[in-house]
């Protein structure tokens, strides 16, 4: 699928030592062999055929950045075949297709999964894990993550509006959120229990499904995170942050200043007093220096996907292939964040809050 991100990865892929590029599918062969004119790669790697490329022994990894809709037959097909595997989130839009891709990816351990939740790799969000899993906050009490963007329709994006091959807001880029608030308490020893959600229909953009969504996730050691979700925001992008814990809190505001952005407190540091990392100049003022942090740490305040972290992900994968080694955002090991997601569309369709882990019969029959 070499459209944007494709595009975007394979070029990524092409400035590697250890990659080599067989093949490439799409079902447009003109924009396809254009791209690869322009990319100096020879044009006889188009194929045509999404099975012929399986076929190839020579394969030993396939890369999706296929559509949505794409993503879970083509994953399953893959997996089938005996190739490890990178897959842009979602990883799949049918819930059946979802449970299918667990068992395949239980029943072939060796086989190398990938979903490209792609804020895994931000330095805050590392930061502020390390933050938590340290216990500088303490126990985790209430959590929100927001995610609001005006993600991209134009031109050959215009298939995110259309839920048959889009799927759902929160797997098109609220997941984003749903992902750093799993990681953030996975990181305090709590795993998801149960879901409550809400939606509403696009106000601004003919998005077919519901593009607003309100979602509370309670935790195993008593937490609760909630998420503000929006694809069809008009008003820049959003993704705060403010997690709170019985010893500290830590909030992040995308629209603020860069030396306002971050800030936190800890009683095991700095008397509990409120420290600004990113403003080093007032942390030098007050004596804080120790706690201030580089101006050109990388934020996940911005849309753009090459700013979250890419290349981080791309090494990760790889790595984890080279050394046989389960990914951390393998299709098992992120599987929190996708049942946080089906479970949310399974609230949201029922007016219930819904237990984890899923009653698969029950979800099969709504989110059928």
């Amino acid at each position: 699928g070499p459209g944007w991100i494709g595009e975007v990865q394979l070029r990524k892929l092409l400035k590697r030592s250890d990659v080599w590029i067989a093949a490439v599918h799409s079902s447009n062969q003109e924009r396809t062999s254009a791209l690869l004119h322009d990319l100096e790669l020879d044009e006889s790697l188009y194929q045509p055929s999404y099975q012929r490329m399986l076929e190839q022994p020579e394969i030993k990894s396939i890369w999706l950045a296929s559509p949505n809709a794409l993503h879970g037959p083509q994953a399953i097909a893959a997996l089938r075949a005996g190739k490890h595997l990178f897959c842009e989130k979602p990883v799949a839009i049918t819930y059946r297709d979802q449970l299918t891709l667990y068992e395949l990816s239980r029943q072939n351990p060796h086989l190398i999964s990938f979903v490209d939740y792609v804020l895994y790799f931000n330095p805050m969000e590392q930061k502020l894990m390390e933050m938590v899993r340290t216990g500088l906050l303490g126990e985790l009490t209430q959590v929100q993550v927001n995610y609001r963007h005006p993600i991209n329709i134009s031109d050959r994006r215009a298939w995110k509006l259309h839920k048959d091959v889009m799927g759902d807001a929160i797997s098109m880029g609220i997941n984003h959120a749903v992902s750093v608030i799993t990681w953030i308490f996975a990181a305090n020893g709590q795993h998801p229990i149960a879901v409550y959600a809400t939606s509403e229909k696009a106000r601004i953009r003919p998005f077919e499904p519901d593009a607003i969504w309100n979602i509370t996730i309670h935790f195993s050691g008593g937490g609760t995170a909630f998420c503000f979700g929006n694809i069809d925001f008009n008003n820049g992008y959003d993704a705060y942050h403010n997690v709170t814990g019985t010893k500290g809190a830590f909030v992040f505001d995308a629209v603020q200043p860069l030396s306002n952005k971050v800030r936190y407190s800890s009683q095991d540091l700095a008397r509990g007093q409120w420290i600004w990392p990113l403003d080093t100049e007032q942390c030098a003022a007050r004596g804080l220096s120790a706690f201030a942090w580089p101006p050109t740490l990388t934020l996940p305040d911005s849309g753009n996907v090459l700013d979250h972290g890419l290349d981080d992900a791309i090494d990760c994968y790889i790595e984890s292939v080279k050394t046989s080694t389960s990914s951390p955002l393998s299709i098992i090991h992120s599987a929190a964040i996708t049942e946080i997601s089906w479970a949310a569309q399974l609230s949201a369709a029922t007016g219930k809050r819904i237990s984890l882990p899923l009653d698969t019969e029950s979800a099969l029959k709504i989110l059928a």
